[in-house]
């Protein structure tokens, strides 16, 4: 019961009017990414973490993520305390294994004409906050609406945006705190108005040290070839 009455807050507060005054987040009115760029730090690698050689990407309007990587010293890695098993499964989903250092992948955002990726969220509540997805196409007139990935699937990461000169890093980090991810093969439906689509809205839990402040969405989804169909990332308007 009481995971259902939290799941229930959550949502509330993802559409409740008062409380997105306080707090509106989404990824309305900000540009489809171009690219996303994953850093995979190991967690024994502080030295990788103080990197002022950091790898960066060089397009405008790529998403960078930052994700640390379970070492072989466990609990006692330098970096244990952000690793998450989410990265290994990443890692995994791409084809690569666990670094001893930083590995980088770059994948590009083909976008789909006539189509919208949407990723919003509500205030912290009881270390939780209330997320939603929704891939639908926005058909012009006289068009047919835009297809949606053939059997693939979507990413939903909580991401908390790291200041250089903080937290021991000298560059700017956007670090993966929490992952959700499914398959499409059976997608809910979108209202008739919406056309076809999907959309999908839960609590994400806020890892404990993650300051809520700095927390945001990244989102995309991607073909069952792995090819990011769409991305989207939220920004809280004041």
């Amino acid at each position: 019961m009481k995971n259902i009455a939290l799941a229930a807050a959550m949502l509330l507060a993802l559409h409740a009017p008062h409380l997105a005054a306080q707090s509106s987040c989404s990824s309305d009115g900000v540009p489809r990414p171009v690219a996303l760029f994953e850093r995979f730090v190991s967690a024994d690698c502080e030295s990788c973490w103080a990197d002022k050689a950091t790898p960066a990407p060089k397009a405008p309007g790529t998403v960078v993520l930052d994700w640390i990587v379970p070492g072989t010293q466990g609990d006692d890695a330098p970096l244990s305390a952000a690793a998450t098993r989410d990265a290994l499964a990443r890692l995994a989903a791409l084809g690569r294994t666990a670094p001893t250092a930083t590995d980088v992948n770059t994948a590009p955002v083909q976008g789909v004409q006539g189509s919208r990726l949407r990723v919003s969220h509500g205030p912290a509540i009881n270390d939780y906050l209330g997320a939603s997805i929704a891939f639908s196409p926005v058909p012009t007139r006289g068009a047919a609406p835009a297809a949606g990935p053939d059997a693939g699937g979507f990413y939903l990461l909580l991401v908390e945006s790291i200041p250089a000169g903080t937290e021991g890093s000298p560059v700017a980090r956007h670090l993966v705190r929490n992952v959700y991810q499914r398959s499409l093969d059976n997608p809910h439906t979108l209202s008739k108005g919406e056309r076809s689509g999907w959309r999908d809205s839960r609590p994400i839990y806020i890892p404990e040290g993650a300051k809520t402040d700095r927390l945001r969405l990244v989102g995309w989804v991607q073909d069952k070839d792995g090819r990011i169909i769409d991305a989207a990332q939220s920004r809280c308007a004041p």
